[in-house]
């Protein structure tokens, strides 16, 4: 179990870092005739600090996955996987969409980051 989270944490890292840079270069040349192109970029800028902090995460995740026992990692992981998916990505989409009721679906994103936190709490007070 290890080695998945792992090579997740190492594609989440690598997708949040190609994700910023694209947003800092690429992004940027896109929506600088848009009225509203400073907010959505502070969306995607949002979008991948959040997703590389929970790439992270996963590491964490991999760490506590060896060394604790039962499902709490595990549930931490794919929490944070959703999180990710939901959060970042409604923001991502958000960003190249303009389609803004795609921020209803960012909080549950966010509440799928703060269970992830809540277990990996739980299975760091299962070590020994």
């Amino acid at each position: 179990m290890t080695k998945l989270w792992l090579i997740v944490t190492g594609v989440n890292g690598f997708l949040a870092v190609a994700l910023g840079a694209f947003g800092a270069h690429g992004l940027k040349k896109f929506l600088a005739d848009a009225p509203d192109g400073a907010l959505r970029l502070q969306w995607w800028q949002t979008g991948t600090q959040y997703h590389l902090a929970h790439a992270l995460a996963l590491g964490l995740v991999a760490v506590l996955s060896s060394h604790v026992a039962g499902r709490l990692p595990v549930a931490a992981g794919w929490c944070f996987v959703a999180g990710i998916v939901l959060f970042s990505g409604s923001l991502y989409a958000m960003t190249l969409t303009n389609l803004r009721p795609l921020g209803a679906v960012t909080p549950v994103g966010g509440l799928c980051l703060l269970a992830g936190w809540l277990l990996v709490t739980a299975a760091a007070w299962r070590l020994r």
